[in-house]
């Protein structure tokens, strides 16, 4: 596991390349929520996404060709941190992944394959290529970078009663859980899932990896196994783990757009979505992070 001492340097290394994101708080969203709520806006990225953290943290310190596999986020960070660091990046997504992320993928100098119908014959296919293969989960420099962001924020919020956190492989609910432990432990993490998708949940509940059915529409929440190296910080840390349902992440998103002038993909909008299915679990100030907006045309036009 990454130690808070690798977040440090993560943070340096972040740092070279990116602002700290913003973080406050919209008047009429805490209306809507019955609570303060706190927003920290890594749709600000210059990928869209978070993810672009953990991606500059891991190809500082390889000097080798890179190979991945993604549906989106992931596959635009490894393409953005390749081209900052003069790498060649191959990256391997499913056939019918959104041909406006397949674009931007390549419009970063990235090379992409597509291949087989989900992310796991993506996986598959990607071990067969030449290069480093880099796992979108189970990658400990991904995580420190990730955490970053949750520095940024603790450090601008310490006051930070419960945060809500997206999960997809896992690897930014394991960040925050790593970061809150340090430096803000009154802080409970809940991490939040797609129902129709819910392998990380399921994993979490079972102390075990567990492969699950991969059926939702939101591309960052779309994983069908648990990762071992996020699922371990988050056994040790999480405080709660909660499903919402696929149409709940829609409404979250025209929440957002609306009270909060935010455009979110599924996975931005998933801890807005917690946030207003479950107030039982949270606190007077709950912090949620807009992952990322790239949001395809069809969650644009729902």
């Amino acid at each position: 596991m990454p130690t808070m001492r690798d977040v440090l340097k993560a943070r340096r290394i972040v740092a070279a390349h990116l602002p700290p994101t913003p973080s406050w708080s919209y008047p009429l969203l805490d209306e809507a929520v019955g609570r303060r709520l706190v927003v920290k806006h890594e749709n600000a990225q210059p990928t869209g996404a978070f993810k672009v953290r953990g991606a500059l943290n891991l190809l500082a310190t390889l000097d080798e060709d890179i190979v991945t596999y993604s549906t989106g986020n992931h596959a635009r960070a490894i393409a953005y941190a390749a081209r900052e660091y003069g790498r060649h990046a191959t990256i391997v997504m499913p056939e019918h992944a959104a041909p406006l992320k397949v674009r931007a993928v390549e419009a970063l100098g990235a090379k992409v394959v597509l291949h087989g119908v989900n992310m796991a014959d993506a996986e598959a296919h990607a071990q067969t290529l030449p290069g480093r293969l880099v796992s979108p989960g189970d990658e400990p420099a991904l995580i420190a970078g990730v955490a970053t962001l949750y520095l940024e924020l603790f450090e601008r919020h310490p006051d930070l009663d419960t945060l809500v956190v997206p999960v997809g492989s896992g690897t930014g609910a394991a960040a925050a859980c790593l970061v809150a432990a340090a430096v803000a432990p009154h802080c409970r993490v809940i991490g939040v899932q797609s129902a129709a998708s819910p392998a990380a949940h399921d994993s979490w509940r079972a102390g075990t990896c567990v492969q699950r059915g991969n059926h939702t529409r939101v591309d960052g929440l779309a994983t069908g196994r648990g990762f071992a190296g996020p699922q371990e910080i988050l056994r040790a840390r999480l405080h709660d783990f909660v499903l919402v349902g696929d149409d709940e992440i829609d409404a979250a998103r025209g929440v957002l757009a609306r009270l909060a002038g935010t455009q979110a993909e599924g996975a931005g909008a998933a801890g807005l979505a917690a946030v207003r299915q479950r107030p039982d679990l949270l606190g007077a100030t709950v912090g949620v992070v807009v992952t990322g907006a790239n949001a395809t045309e069809l969650e644009l036009a729902r």
